[in-house]
């Protein structure tokens, strides 16, 4: 976790399945009343893969935050752009 007075950054590394998803989750659920004004980013280059619960609480991090993602391999990019399209997706129902 890099954290400054701007901006907080979340790393995430290797295989985020199974427990490790619930360790990510509970991360998040932490940071996000501390967020306030800061911009958050969530740093998924070193992520090798990453299962449905996993992807669902980036499209959350995304819907309640806007939150950059940090993203330069396939898979990064391939998770990124899947949290950007459920905040989508959950706007459209919405309406």
């Amino acid at each position: 976790m890099d954290e400054r007075p701007a901006d907080i950054t979340m790393q995430l590394e290797g295989k985020v399945i199974g427990p490790w998803v619930n360790e990510f989750d509970q991360v998040w659920r932490r940071l996000a009343d501390s967020l306030a004004l800061k911009r958050f980013c969530v740093d998924l280059r070193e992520v090798t893969q990453m299962d449905a619960k996993g992807k669902l609480i980036l499209a959350e991090i995304y819907e309640k935050t806007g939150a950059d993602f940090l993203a330069n391999t396939p898979i990064a990019k391939y998770l990124a752009d899947e949290a950007r399209r459920g905040h989508r997706e959950n706007e459209k129902e919405k309406r």
